[in-house]
């Protein structure tokens, strides 16, 4: 056995699709076994390999054991001459494996070698290769010496960036994302030590395997593509402790008592550090716009109210009361602050929609509690619309200015109109783009461009891969998308390279998946579109479900004295209402039928009404309950939840 690859996975599903097709392809010819070890994923993963790799060892852990600790478990069950440690955000070019298997049988000193990593835009990644983190080292990178001087000799040491990246470099550290080791360097060293949870794994092995009389190799002749970071988001608190706690023990373990005690000095004051300034940045960051939107919408109800006030309320003088600017206004603005988050208002990117969601449902509220308040507090309805309005009008030009700017934290959401290219041949291309049509609303244009250099515009197709710089220019094209079942590992890296100052995202479309995978930037490294059948259990769809639960049960109570007439059964209308307002049912679920219930859908409370209420004569078949259901939770939206509750409405009693 030549070759044993060990992929170590954890809730990637998508992203180990891709690695292991790539890993499959560059495998042809090669005496090789490959690993897959899940940490106790459970986004089905482990489903996922089985059915469309069924040549891979799959070993099922039932925690999350680490790093370490899963790639020791298929070390020692694997019988290649070569071992390679593999992330699972990766993708491999197609003759990766002949290339460094090559270089290693040619070169006896090697004990282990790293290639060249590019994110998911082509850009190189520079812990492709490293230097030994000594307590010099670590200063110049934890105080960002490091980042400011990257070719430096002296500052530069720990990314090496005055190494040429494109040559054949001995070096001291590999990363863990892709290191290809000797068996016979692992027999003399030992495995991964499994004090290491995350992080620091591979320095370690990496300096070990050196002190063992071996060298290791950065191998820039084939490269990998790195999501870097899904898994992780490096600027979480947790990232920065344990990422330098990994340190800490590297420490320990290979330097002296007085560098150790240095460096951990060093390591820890850089934790206090980093991890306040990233508590106090996530701070910034979720409070800021909240802020300022609070801010603006005081600020104009509080003009709106001078002017009212002083030319048609009191025209012989005179003022609200002061608890109208002290107490109302605040409540109205939390109120419409409060309804804009619970309608994912403020999650990013924006979409105007949900803000404007918001602000109707505040304002919903707002008059509700307006009407059962004693005529004393009732200051002026005029105010609360007037407010509304403004509340939109500011909130949408902060919005626009903040996007216009171009900072990329608060982009407005732009899928529709967005403009892709997919490169493949006819059919993949075409299933590819109406995964596209379905994903993503109203694309602006979806253009096909052809493999095969010779072809140019038939079959549908707008040019060849060989004009793909023109077509992005003439076609004004925002994204691109390769299909990886008709373009090789190795050519897709070409063209995002050569493509980088394109200002164009990439994707990629594995063969028979509902996912297309690409990076928006190095820290949100997935970004894949996915026909996604549970979008109801989607944080974003139970948080606005929840929403209009509340908000429902309370507008209904408050117009109890005319829905009494509508409704059949009207006692059971106001228990409803609790029951719903304090979360033990919903207003829809699922239609239930006796046979087999609701299978593989996402778990819901029970609800008053449900998917079949929108007909006026609602009986089904099992199966066609079963496809409304599943249409319900596929589609989920606040405009079907209106529109059942609306059809439904005189059955809002129902038991």
């Amino acid at each position: 056995m030549t070759l044993s690859v060990i992929i170590v996975n954890y809730n990637v599903k998508y992203f180990l699709e891709q690695c292991l097709l790539s890993v499959r392809k560059a495998l042809q010819g090669i005496q090789a076994e490959v690993f897959v070890v899940d940490n106790n994923s459970v986004d089905s993963s482990v489903e996922m390999v089985r059915d469309k790799f069924p040549e891979v060892v799959l070993i099922e852990n039932n925690e999350n054991t680490g790093f370490a600790r899963a790639n020791n478990q298929a070390i020692r069950r694997s019988q290649g001459e070569y071992v390679l440690l593999l992330n699972p955000d990766t993708v491999v070019e197609d003759d990766t494996f002949e290339k460094i298997i090559g270089f290693m049988d040619s070169h006896p000193d090697a004990g282990a070698l790293g290639v060249k990593m590019v994110d998911g835009k082509g850009r190189f990644l520079p812990e492709s290769k490293r230097g030994l983190p000594t307590p010099t080292v670590a200063f110049y990178k934890i105080f960002g010496l490091s980042r400011l001087f990257p070719r430096s000799r002296r500052f530069g040491q720990y990314h090496l960036g005055y190494l040429d990246k494109d040559e054949v470099h001995e070096v001291e550290i590999l990363s863990g994302a892709f290191m290809l080791i000797r068996r016979e360097a692992l027999d003399k060293t030992g495995l991964l030590d499994e004090d290491f949870f995350m992080y620091g794994e591979d320095i370690d092995l990496s300096y070990r395997i050196i002190k063992a009389g071996y060298r290791n190799y950065y191998f820039p002749r084939t490269r990998i593509i790195h999501y870097k970071g899904e898994s992780t988001k490096k600027s979480s608190v947790n990232y920065v402790r344990v990422f330098y706690h990994a340190m800490v023990i590297f420490a320990r373990k290979h330097f002296s008592s007085r560098n150790a005690r240095l460096l951990s000095f060093l390591i820890n004051l850089a934790v206090y550090f980093r991890a306040s300034l990233a508590i106090l940045s996530r701070f910034l960051k979720s409070v800021f716009l909240p802020l300022m939107d609070a801010g603006l919408i005081y600020l104009g109800i509080y003009l709106i109210k001078n002017y009212w006030e002083e030319n048609l309320v009191y025209l012989d003088g005179g003022h609200y009361p002061v608890e109208l600017v002290a107490v109302a206004i605040p409540a109205y603005v939390v109120l419409w602050i409060l309804a804009v988050f619970l309608s994912g208002g403020y999650d990013r990117p924006f979409r105007m929609n949900r803000v404007y969601l918001g602000i109707f449902m505040g304002t919903i509220t707002i008059l509700v509690f307006y009407s059962l308040l004693p005529e004393t507090y009732r200051y002026s309805r005029a105010l609360i619309l007037l407010g509304a309005l403004w509340a939109m009008i500011i909130i949408t030009i902060l919005r626009y200015m903040l996007h216009l700017l171009g900072i990329k934290a608060f982009q407005i959401k732009r899928y529709a109109g967005r403009r892709y290219v997919i490169i493949g041949e006819k059919e993949e291309a075409e299933r590819v783009a109406d995964l596209l049509r379905r994903s993503t609303p109203d694309p602006g244009f979806i253009g096909l461009v052809n493999v095969k250099k010779e072809v140019s515009t038939i079959h549908g197709f707008i040019g060849n891969i060989n004009q793909i710089k023109d077509i992005i220019a003439i076609y004004k094209i925002e994204e691109v998308i390769f299909c990886a079942k008709d373009i090789s590992s190795q050519e897709i890296i070409d063209k995002m390279t050569d493509l980088h100052n394109a200002q164009v995202e990439y994707k990629i479309a594995p063969p028979e998946s509902l996912a297309i995978i690409g990076s928006q930037s190095i820290n949100t490294s997935g970004d894949p579109y996915i026909i996604d059948i549970n979008s109801v259990d989607k944080p974003g769809n139970r948080r606005n479900k929840r929403a209009f639960d509340l908000i429902g049960s309370l507008v209904l109570l408050a117009s109890f004295p005319v829905t009494l007439f509508i409704v059949r059964n009207p006692l059971n209308f106001i228990g409803n209402c609790f029951r719903v307002l304090f979360g033990k049912c919903t207003w829809i679920g699922y239609a239930t039928h006796h046979q087999h219930g609701t299978p593989h859908l996402p778990l819901i409370k029970k609800g008053i009404l449900n998917p079949t209420d929108i007909f006026k004569n609602p009986s089904f078949d099992t199966q066609t309950i079963d496809r409304l259901n599943l249409l319900y939770a596929r589609n989920f939206s606040l405009a079907n939840e209106f529109s059942i509750l609306y059809r439904g409405f005189r059955d809002l009693g129902r038991k």
